[in-house]
């Protein structure tokens, strides 16, 4: 008798003690969930302010905030309660819903059936007949797959003349190259999209039983940059074609005899889309070994229209008069300007900083009710509407620099805008320019992300290869087209069209006919 009491005793706090720990594991699970919901909320605010926090005011912040949150989310799953080590913790504890998406419908699958019983477990009769099922979908990767394509032209000899014949050979994307269209686009894409350097994805090839080295890849990377010159020479019309262009420039370093010196690369994008044009959005990058003046100067040689820069003094040639054809339109960026006063007010807390920045906010939440709107309605908000807020904020920055040491931070940051007052205050006239230059920086991006990985280019020419190849791969970014399918389909068949045709080959031209075939298909 006192055996089984004891054993009930034991029973009993072996259930006390499963049950503490449920407790504890769904109580972490909650507090988790809770600070992974909490940061989720703040990175969705931060990245609908897409003048304030999502540009500059807190990237770093959004950085850190996704750092923390793929840490929490990861922690979160190995303390859930299905991979908990104790099975009375999986048992009991609750699971928690995180609102999975369903998988793709178009995804292809692969039906594994469990097999039935052929008998009943209770009764042990095999007249059982099927009520239903239940299907549990598992997202799974198949490795990808290398194949050789060889390509047979057989000859035949005429009986009568003794002539032979072959089918000619058809067009490879380089020149006896073995390499095939998508295999090349992969190689590019790693390359200038994932940032991926030749010598890491000739390590990853080995891995898969491909022996490819990088003086291999390399030469492939130079014959592809050789055979799509076309096309980046038709983009760079396209954007030189444009009334009005986003300018700014990046380092690049740039190995020379044993050490790096400091590149640029220059880009000019062309977006009409904040104005309703129909016209579709093109960057044109551009190499140099300095930052020298001469290299925009020479870039837009025999361009005018509306540049939308920084401050950077380079670009004041193109805008002085006697220019031919004829001076270039300066307008500024306010949220470079913007910039500098942001800083202030969050290292400092200085009072006039934090007015002059929600001063600034005001006119872009006003403009971002404007975007994409035609420029007549645009020019017409702009007058009504964003002048006033506009002719308040300088009127009020002058009355502060008045009263301010000329050396004082928050001063020096305000006579950035009103020393360029005309330029800041163009977009006032002209329902065509942008409050800022945002979509120059946006195609930057991507390069400071390269030069984490690949550390430097090897030459002058290995940067304007770059050049080339962010031309093609950010502008199929900017028309919403897969870079890696575009270039595979791209090579496989510029050296088959005619030069009149190129331009089918165009990013949004190829987009349309995809469209197209996808409904014919369809």
């Amino acid at each position: 008798m006192t055996g089984d009491t004891d054993d009930i005793i034991a029973l009993r706090a072996a259930l006390a003690a499963a049950e503490a720990r449920a407790e504890v594991a769904e109580a972490r699970a909650a507090s988790a969930e809770a600070q992974v919901a909490h940061l989720k909320h703040l990175i969705a605010r931060m990245r609908q302010d897409r003048f304030g926090a999502s540009s500059e005011r807190g990237r770093r912040l959004l950085a850190q905030l996704e750092l923390e949150l793929e840490e929490l989310e990861t922690t979160l799953a190995e303390d859930a309660p299905e991979n908990a080590a104790d099975p009375a913790v999986r048992t009991t504890a609750p699971r928690s819903n995180r609102g999975r998406q369903p998988l793709r419908a178009d995804l292809p699958r692969e039906r594994v059936v469990i097999p039935a019983p052929t008998q009943c477990p209770c009764c042990g009769s095999d007249r059982l007949s099927k009520l239903g099922e239940s299907v549990t979908e598992t997202l799974e990767v198949i490795p990808r797959q290398f194949k050789v394509i060889q390509t047979v032209r057989e000859k035949f000899t005429c009986r009568d003349c003794e002539s032979i014949t072959q089918p000619p050979a058809p067009f490879h994307p380089i020149a006896r190259g073995r390499a095939g269209p998508w295999l090349l686009s992969t190689i590019l894409c790693d390359k200038f999209l994932q940032h991926l350097p030749l010598n890491r994805q000739s390590d990853a090839f080995a891995r898969e039983g491909i022996d490819l080295d990088t003086s291999t890849l390399a030469d492939w990377v130079g014959a592809c940059t050789a055979t799509l010159a076309p096309l980046t020479t038709l983009i760079r019309a396209h954007v030189l074609a444009a009334q009005r262009l986003h300018a700014d420039d990046t380092t690049v370093p740039v190995l020379a005899k044993g050490r790096t010196v400091t590149g640029r690369l220059w880009n000019y994008v062309r977006d009409d889309g904040p104005f309703g044009g129909p016209a579709p959005p093109a960057v044109w990058f551009r190499y140099s070994r300095d930052r020298k003046g001469e290299h925009p100067t020479d870039h837009l040689t025999g361009w005018t229209g509306i540049l939308q820069s920084d401050a950077y003094a380079g670009y004041n040639t193109l805008a002085k008069p006697g220019r031919q054809p004829a001076p270039v339109v300066s307008a500024g960026c306010w949220a470079h300007g913007r910039r500098g006063l942001f800083k202030i007010a969050e290292r400092d807390k200085a009072p006039l900083a934090i007015e002059a920045v929600g001063r600034i906010d005001a006119i872009f939440q006003a403009e971002r009710t404007i975007n994409g709107t035609p420029s007549e309605h645009r020019l017409a908000v702009r007058q009504t509407d964003i002048a006033p807020l506009v002719d308040d904020l300088f009127d009020w920055m002058r009355e502060c620099c008045r009263r301010m040491s000329t050396k004082n931070p928050v001063a020096h940051a305000m006579n950035y805008f009103l020393r360029r007052a005309d330029t800041f205050t163009r977009f006032l006239t002209d329902g065509r320019i942008c409050l800022s230059n945002n979509a120059a920086e946006r195609a930057l991006r991507g390069i400071a992300l390269g030069r984490k990985a690949w550390l430097f280019a090897g030459s002058d020419r290995g940067g304007e290869r770059a050049a080339a190849m962010y031309s093609l791969i950010v502008t199929a970014r900017l028309n919403d087209v897969d870079p890696h399918a575009w270039l595979a389909d791209v090579l496989a068949r510029i050296n088959d069209i005619p030069n009149p045709r190129l331009h089918e080959l165009l990013p949004w031209h190829w987009k349309a006919h995809q469209q197209v075939h996808n409904t014919i298909a369809a």
